[in-house]
């Protein structure tokens, strides 16, 4: 049989938005198609009608030669698909191994489940990972990058014919993506049909053999690898030459005094970390997966209990119990997890928006409804939120545009934000919104803001921070000035311990 994977005429619409329109290509077996375009694009809708989770609007989807009507995911998932969202889509209190094989735990004759055989069947698949995980140990106790490769292995043991990939390295380190990579092409060549979504150029160029550009819902070109280039892909997502995104960056250049010093800061997973932040200076954490960089900035924002060391804001020693203080003291928080910890997802722009501000949207003891919507009216002009309104679900926005509604939370004018920290602001973010957000950073800069900017990419790392803190195992192992710094000047602080640099 034929191994193939057909989109017809696929179109679907969302209340003011046009997501796909006549979509129709073609995925055959043993090869990787890769899915570019810009957030909203339509690949991540594509993916969903894929999975079962929404239903076209017109056409159809044809595999091996069968047309499918799939009502729900598990259709989809009988049929022989897995997608892999960049959404984890696992239960954070259940194990890993629960994880893994739920829907199919392995059972005794007497019904129960067979916990000895479930442990040895996941202890199996790990192993085939090479990552070192405790099958016992429950899902929301993994680091973030972790968790996507448990998703990465529940879609591996089902042995499905389609799988869909939907950035899936985007909170992996360089060690999980040469898994991950070698996963693919040991998928390649039992003849799968592997679908790959990902806004990291070089990573296309590495393992795709096809590849489908999106633009505003339209298929707008479909072509052979090796037959583009970079610049070429760009003009057909966004439409213009974004140039050297970093070289045409509008920096400030009148970097203030001493905005924030931290001394001696100890915290779980973080050891005797010190350093300063300027005011309009953008520094930056990096460092491999599993570093600090995030444990550091939430013991920092009052999310994690301190157990010794001092934080000095504007020379003040401040002491912050919850990330309620934090704010009120002048520091806000874009958490790594947009999702899960950035956002509510089912309330509006507006909600989001004025989160924070809700005391001083008050009129005689009632939120001021027009005052709210005019709050974050001016929040999507200035960040230019693709929406039809402010009472746009959030859940409905893409990934670029539900970062730019928690950059408006922090930065309208009701907010005296002083020390904005950026954790992993560009994650499963389109290159031409990357260009956007980089110059925005630029521009809390210039407006006297200090940026804490924490990336797992080093190159936009390098490309915006004005210095670079490197974290390894919980403690910052040097600081580098961005025009003395390279790839690998900083990877080689980041694998180096602390006591071998006096740490």
């Amino acid at each position: 049989m034929e191994q193939y994977l057909e989109f017809k005429g696929i179109s679907k619409a969302f209340p003011g938005v046009q997501a796909l329109k006549d979509i129709s290509f073609r995925a055959e077996g043993g090869r990787v198609l890769a899915l570019l375009g810009e957030n909203g694009a339509g690949k991540s809708t594509l993916l969903k009608i894929l999975a079962g989770d929404l239903s076209a609007d017109e056409g159809e989807i044809v595999l091996f030669g069968e047309t499918q009507d799939f009502t729900s995911p598990y259709d989809a998932i009988k049929a022989g698909i897995s997608v892999i969202y960049q959404e984890h889509q696992m239960i954070p209190a259940m194990s890993v191994m629960e994880n893994i094989f739920a829907g199919a735990l392995p059972r005794k004759k007497s019904g129960f489940i067979d916990k000895k055989r479930l442990r040895k069947d996941a202890a199996e698949i790990i192993e085939r990972f090479g990552l070192p995980i405790d099958p016992s140990v429950p899902v929301g106790r993994l680091s973030i990058a972790y968790q996507q490769m448990v998703e990465i292995m529940k879609a591996y043991w089902r042995g499905s014919a389609v799988i869909a990939f939907d950035e899936p390295t985007s909170s992996l380190a360089d060690a999980e993506i040469s898994i991950l990579f070698k996963l693919i092409e040991d998928l390649k060549r039992e003849g799968k049909i592997v679908i790959y979504v990902s806004h990291r150029l070089a990573e296309i160029f590495r393992i795709s053999d096809d590849i489908i550009v999106f633009k505003d819902g339209e298929l707008v070109k479909a072509l052979s690898t090796g037959d583009t280039n970079e610049p070429e892909l760009i003009q057909a997502m966004v439409g213009r030459d974004i140039g050297d995104t970093f070289v045409n960056l509008s920096r400030n250049t009148q970097i203030g005094g001493t905005l924030l010093e931290v001394r001696n800061l100890v915290a779980p997973k973080v050891n005797n970390v010190s350093f300063t932040l300027k005011s309009g200076e953008i520094i930056s954490f990096a460092g491999l997966v599993g570093a600090g960089r995030t444990e550091i900035i939430r013991a920092l924002f009052g999310a994690d209990k301190l157990i010794s060391g001092e934080i000095l804001l504007e020379g003040e020693r401040v002491v912050f119990k919850s990330p309620a203080e934090a704010v009120a003291a002048g520091i806000a928080l874009c958490p790594e997890d947009r999702k899960e910890q950035g956002l509510i997802l089912l309330r509006s722009i507006s909600e989001n928006i004025s989160i924070p501000v809700l005391s001083r949207l008050l009129k005689f003891l009632f939120l001021d409804r027009k005052a709210e919507t005019a709050l974050a009216g001016a929040a999507v002009r200035k960040y230019s939120i693709k929406t039809p309104g402010v009472d746009k679900i959030v859940m409905e926005l893409s990934g670029g545009n539900q970062q730019k509604v928690i950059l408006g939370r922090w930065t309208n004018e009701k907010m005296t934000t002083k020390v904005l920290i950026l954790d992993e602001p560009t994650k499963g973010i389109d290159v031409g919104t990357k260009a956007e957000v980089y110059q925005m950073i630029c521009n809390f800069a210039k407006q006297g803001i200090g940026v804490i900017f924490i990336s797992s990419e080093l190159p936009e790392v390098i490309g915006v921070a004005d210095r670079i803190y490197v974290v390894h195992e919980g403690c910052i192992t040097g600081c580098v000035d961005r025009a003395d710094a390279d790839e690998e000047s900083i990877l080689s602080l980041a694998m180096t311990d602390a006591a071998a640099v006096g740490g």
